[in-house]
């Protein structure tokens, strides 16, 4: 006698109350202006910030200090999340997704009213940190509150599809960024760029920010959390449940985030390294804005595909095979820029960030979303994640290091990025299997199957 599996795939009648399409909505505005306004501050960080707000003298010094400021919002992220976790499971995701986008919106907008060091002297990095701060608490809960709203609005059975549309606003929003830039770095002099050309972009975030502030007003709270205040599970203290329970799940999160250094690598470092004078390599910042504009449109039209594939066989596939490939091909966009092969640099960069790094960037929300039960799931993923961000964070000033102001070194940044995505792949490797077939109320109720059902039907009772 035989027996099918009863770890079926989750049923795909819709549950009242579940709006995908808003949700998924609202995660991409969100998302991407959060990575518009992330994007805009590497580029300047880039390209402008070591001459405007920073003092002469020394280039290499000036511009480490200006991707530390970069990096600065990594640190106020993992203290961020703390308390966008508490809030969002105490309280609901609503509250985090409206709070977070009027903070992103206003302190970038700040940002481009800022002074110049020639004006005010060192109040102008202090002022610049202080913004970037801000911008890195709102970033802690931005993501970890969009996925928690879609993750929990889709259906089981498509999670993985409405949960990448948080990814897909990421490039919408990147994709933006270098467009924003772009007529203005070819059509400004340098010293019209550096003395006003350079505030624009920041203050083109207001129109994103009242925009996603619309949608979000009028999007509902989840079916799921909605039944935790109900039957009065939510806890009262949700990191405390978090930290004694689900400590192993926020441990492989925080690994498996270290993917992220990939992405700061290219649309931060490897910009300067192409085209600084201090390096020489030659490759124009109009080549490489465009390398970021290609290579994201490339991502927002294939992200979809990898979450829909992640729907059918699984996260773990997609996630893995993404992560090591990004790695490798990290290794061959390195050795292009510091080559000066422009035609393999951009080749290689569209295939790494708009192809391969997509995989795992499409995959992700869903992935840590099905660690965690619902009433601790925006806490969970908030503090994994903006942990494990805070190394991409500082790539571009670990890679400065590690460069020490000759391209001959670029190997040793390609095997740091390297070396990221192995650990990023080990920590989802050896995680749970098929959680894509759980349905959403039972996540943390009981366990993912063993393995795929399509292998394990017909298996003797």
């Amino acid at each position: 006698m035989s027996t099918q599996d009863t770890t079926a795939t989750p049923d795909p009648t819709p549950i009242p109350g579940r709006t995908p399409g808003k949700a998924a909505l609202a995660a991409w505005f969100g998302s991407a202006l959060e990575y518009y306004d992330f994007a805009i501050y590497g580029i300047a960080a880039a390209l402008v910030f070591p001459d405007i707000f920073f003092p002469d003298g020394n280039d290499t010094a000036a511009t480490v200090a200006a991707f530390a400021t970069f990096g600065v919002a990594y640190v106020a992220r993992p203290v961020g999340s703390f308390f966008m976790g508490h809030v969002g499971d105490r309280l609901g995701r609503k509250r985090v997704m409206i709070g977070t986008i009027l903070l992103m919106g206003v302190s970038t907008f700040a940002v481009g009213c800022l002074p110049t060091y020639g004006e005010v002297g060192i109040l102008a990095p202090v002022l610049l940190v202080a913004l970037r701060i801000l911008q890195g608490l709102s970033a802690a809960g931005e993501q970890a509150g969009a996925n928690s709203m879609s993750f929990e609005h889709a259906p089981d059975h498509r999670r993985g599809f409405f949960t990448s549309f948080t990814l897909s606003g990421t490039q919408g929003g990147q994709i933006l960024a270098p467009a924003v830039f772009l007529p203005l770095a070819a059509l400004l002099s340098d010293d019209a760029l550096q003395s006003w050309g350079w505030r624009i972009p920041f203050w083109i975030s207001a129109v994103v920010v009242v925009a996603g502030l619309l949608i979000r007003r009028r999007l509902e709270e989840t079916p799921e959390f909605q039944a935790e205040v109900a039957s009065e599970e939510a806890p009262s203290a949700p990191l405390a449940v978090l930290f004694r329970s689900h400590w192993r799940a926020v441990l492989r999160v925080f690994l498996a985030a270290f993917i992220a250094t990939v992405n700061t690598m290219f649309a931060v470092f490897a910009l300067n390294l192409a085209t600084s004078d201090d390096y020489e390599i030659g490759i124009s910042k109009t080549t490489m804005l465009w390398l970021a504009i290609v290579a994201n449109v490339v991502a927002i039209a294939v992200i979809p595909f990898w979450a829909m594939l992640s729907d059918r066989i699984g996260r773990k596939p997609v996630f893995v095979t993404g992560v090591l490939g990004s790695g490798v091909l990290a290794v061959v966009f390195l050795g292009a820029i510091a080559h000066g092969q422009t035609v393999l640099m951009f080749v290689v960069g569209v295939a790494l960030a708009g192809v391969v790094y997509s995989m795992p960037n499409a995959v992700w929300p869903a992935t840590y979303a099905e660690y965690f039960p619902t009433r601790v799931r925006l806490s969970g993923m908030a503090i994994g994640t903006q942990f494990g961000f805070a190394l991409a964070g500082f790539t571009p000033t670990i890679a400065g290091v590690l460069l020490d102001g000759a391209v001959e070194n670029w190997t040793h940044v390609a095997l740091f990025t390297a070396g990221a995505c192995v650990i990023s792949a080990v920590a989802v490797l050896t995680g749970p299997r098929a959680t894509h077939l759980i349905p959403t109320r039972e996540i943390g109720v009981r366990p993912a199957p063993a393995s795929d059902p399509a292998v394990r039907v017909g298996v003797p009772a």
